[in-house]
């Protein structure tokens, strides 16, 4: 009686076991869905940078979630054709801009335009290159409050190595 009872005790493991990864592939295959719907939101193309440093992609206007961009007095790329006039922080950002861009959208403005994290060169699994990141390393932009915690680290180090608003005046024209 005893070995009768054995195999009925395998048989129980192996139906919890397999209970156990059925339950298992059903929350993967749920989660994949999940993420599959969030990507499926994603904004990708190639953007127009606009003068107030939005990005324009398929007609859709996206400003980079968790920054502002200070006004600095415009500047010209007297080299690009047409020539090329905008404030500093939107040039530093029309130079990063090549090609490609994704965006995760995280919610409207006060104007109703789409705030998105986007990125850029982003392959594979490769997540590329974050461009409010990019502009807050380079002091071209200021963290906000609600922004990622990471940004708020860039900027402090930007402050401290006085990098584009924080240096000197770099809208100066020099001695007079």
């Amino acid at each position: 009686m005893a070995s009768r009872e054995l195999p009925n005790k395998r048989h129980r493991r192996i139906d919890r076991l397999s209970g156990a990864v059925l339950v298992g592939v059903v929350a993967a295959l749920l989660l994949g869905a999940q993420s599959f719907a969030a990507g499926a939101r994603e904004i990708v193309g190639i953007p127009i940078v606009e003068d107030d440093g939005s990005l324009t992609i398929k007609g859709q206007a996206i400003e980079l979630y968790g920054i502002y961009l200070p006004q600095t007095e415009r500047q010209c790329r007297r080299w690009e054709r047409p020539v090329r006039c905008a404030p500093r922080s939107t040039l530093a950002l029309d130079f990063r801009v090549r090609g490609f861009v994704s965006c995760e959208p995280r919610g409207r403005s006060e104007t109703g335009r789409v705030q998105a994290i986007c990125h850029v060169e982003r392959t594979g699994l490769n997540p590329g290159e974050d461009l409010a990141a990019y502009l807050i390393q380079r002091g071209w932009a200021l963290a906000l409050p609600g922004a990622p915690f990471e940004y708020h680290a860039m900027e402090r180090i930007a402050r401290t190595q006085q990098l584009g608003v924080w240096g000197t005046a770099v809208d100066a024209v020099g001695p007079r």
